[in-house]
C-alpha cells in the first residue's frame, strides 16, 4: 500500500512525460479496439450486404460471380434467366415472395437496376432492415425511377429532375435512351451497401427503352384504367411488364426446407442452365477469400501496440536515468533493492492500466461519433456494446506487456549502488 501511494506521488511528480506516455498508449489501445471492432462487424456487415434472402437464381456460372453481378453490380452475367423459368419456379409451393432483377444500363456510370415494387417491400440488408425513403416514394409509373443516396447526393439529383438512361455499364456509353426520360419520384435513406449506388427502374420500362411492348402495355393500361376493376393487380402487372429475360432473382420462402428442396431443383432444372445459391453462405466465402485483408488490419493493430509500449519504455529508462540520485536517497533512508524493483515496475503498470482505461474511453467516443458514418458510408454496421470477452483479452495482453517491459528499468533501479547515485556525473 505504501509503494502504491509512493509510485502515484512519483507519477504525479513527473506528470508531463507520465500524461504524454498516458496518452501514446490511450492511443494505440483506441485504434487496436477500434481496428477489432470494425474487422468484426465489417465481416458481420459484408454477410449481412443482402439480408433475408433465402436464394439467388441466375444464369449458370459460378457462385461468386453470380453474387458479385447481381448483389455487389460487379462484372456480368453472359446469359440470363428466361421469363417462363421465372414465372415457373417462383409459383412453386413454398416460396413466400420474388424480386426479378435486370441489369445492363446506367447512368452515368452507376447502374440502373429494373425491378417491381416488391423489391422496396421485401428487399432487406443488415440485420434485415428495411428500405426506406428520405424523400419521395417507390415508382407507381413506367417512367418512374428511385434513386439510392449516393447517386442523389453524388449527381445532385431531387425529386422531379429528368435523367437519361444510358445502354451498357461503366462510364462510357454511346447509346442514350434520349426518346424515354425518367423522373425522379423517391430517394432511399443511405445503406452502406450498393443499393445506394444504384438506380431503380420498373422492369417493364427495361423493355420500353430498348424497344419492347412495354409502352403498349402501357397506353393499353391508361386507356381502359376507368373501367378496371382490378387497377392495383393490373398497375403492379403494367410496371412488370413480360420481358423475355431478366438477369437474375431473388427469392424468400417460408420454410428452409422449401430453400433447400428448391435450390435442389433448380440446379437441376432442364429447360435451361440455372443456379442458385445462398448468400450468405456465398457471402461467407467470398470473405475468406478476403482473409488477407484481415490479417493485415490485425497485424496494424498490434504493430501500433508494439510502438506506444516501446515509447512507453523510452520514457520510462529516460527518466530513470534522470532518477538516480532520488532512489540513491531511498536506499539511503532504508529503502531495500527489492523495493525500488517494485516501485518502478507498479508505476509502469500503473502508466499502462491509466492508458488502458483512458484508451477504452476513446474507443467509445470514437464509435459513437462514428457509427453513422460507418453505416451510411462504409456499410459497417458499428455493435456499441461493452468489450467482448476476445476484447479484454487483448487489453489483458497490454497490461502483461507493459509490466514486463517496466521490468527492464525495474531491473537497472534493482542493482544502482548508493555510490553511483550519490556521485555526480559530469
Amino acid at each position: 500500500m505504501i509503494l502504491t501511494k509512493l509510485a502515484l506521488k512519483s507519477l504525479l511528480n513527473r506528470r508531463a512525460s507520465v500524461v504524454l506516455t498516458l496518452f501514446t498508449i490511450a492511443v494505440s489501445v483506441m485504434l487496436l479496439l477500434s481496428i477489432e471492432r470494425v474487422r468484426v462487424d465489417a465481416k458481420s456487415s459484408f454477410s449481412n450486404t443482402i439480408s433475408g434472402t433465402d436464394l439467388i437464381v441466375g444464369a449458370r456460372t459460378g457462385d461468386i460471380q453470380l453474387l458479385l453481378s447481381s448483389v455487389f453490380r460487379i462484372g456480368h452475367t453472359n446469359n440470363g434467366v428466361s421469363w417462363q423459368s421465372y414465372k415457373y419456379i417462383t409459383s412453386q409451393r413454398g416460396v413466400k415472395w420474388s424480386i426479378p432483377i435486370s441489369l445492363g444500363d446506367s447512368h452515368k456510370g452507376q447502374a440502373v437496376l429494373g425491378t417491381t415494387p416488391d423489391y422496396f417491400t421485401h428487399y432487406r440488408f443488415a440485420k434485415k432492415q428495411h428500405l426506406s425513403f428520405s424523400a419521395g416514394n417507390p415508382f407507381s409509373t413506367i417512367h418512374g425511377v428511385v434513386l439510392g443516396s449516393e447517386v442523389a447526393t453524388k449527381l445532385g439529383y431531387k425529386l422531379g429532375d429528368s435523367i437519361i438512361i444510358s445502354h451498357g455499364m461503366g462510364n462510357t456509353s454511346f447509346h442514350h435512351h434520349n426518346d424515354n426520360p425518367f423522373e425522379v419520384v423517391g430517394i432511399l435513406n443511405p445503406t452502406g451497401t450498393p443499393v445506394d449506388k444504384t438506380l431503380h427502374i420498373p422492369l417493364a420500362a427495361i423493355d420500353l427503352i430498348h424497344g419492347g411492348k412495354a409502352s403498349h402495355n402501357h397506353d393499353e393500361h391508361d386507356e381502359h384504367d376507368e373501367h378496371d376493376e382490378h387497377d392495383e393487380h393490373d398497375e403492379h402487372n403494367n410496371l412488370t411488364g413480360h420481358p423475355k429475360q431478366i438477369t437474375a432473382f431473388l427469392m424468400g420462402f417460408d420454410s428452409p426446407l422449401y430453400t433447400l428442396q428448391i435450390r435442389r431443383n433448380i440446379n437441376q432444372y432442364k429447360p435451361e442452365a440455372l443456379l442458385a445459391i445462398m448468400p450468405t453462405v456465398t457471402l461467407k466465402d467470398l470473405w475468406e477469400m478476403l482473409a488477407i485483408v484481415e490479417k493485415i488490419l490485425l497485424l496494424f493493430s498490434f504493430v501500433v501496440v508494439l510502438i506506444s509500449l516501446l515509447g512507453m519504455l523510452t520514457t520510462l529508462l529516460a527518466n530513470l536515468n534522470q532518477r538516480r540520485r532520488e532512489l540513491a536517497i531511498l536506499r539511503s533512508v532504508g529503502a531495500r533493492p527489492w523495493q525500488l524493483f517494485t516501485l518502478i515496475s507498479m508505476e509502469s503498470l500503473l502508466t499502462t492500466f491509466l492508458g488502458c482505461v483512458l484508451g477504452c474511453a476513446l474507443f467509445y467516443a470514437t464509435l459513437f461519433l462514428g457509427a453513422d458514418y460507418l453505416q451510411s458510408h462504409a456499410g459497417i454496421s458499428v455493435n456499441i456494446a461493452m468489450l467482448s470477452r476476445y476484447e479484454l483479452t487483448l487489453i489483458g495482453v497490454i497490461m502483461a506487456a507493459g509490466f514486463i517491459i517496466g521490468l527492464i528499468p525495474a531491473t537497472r533501479a534493482y542493482f544502482y549502488s548508493l555510490s553511483d547515485g550519490m556521485s555526480i556525473k559530469t
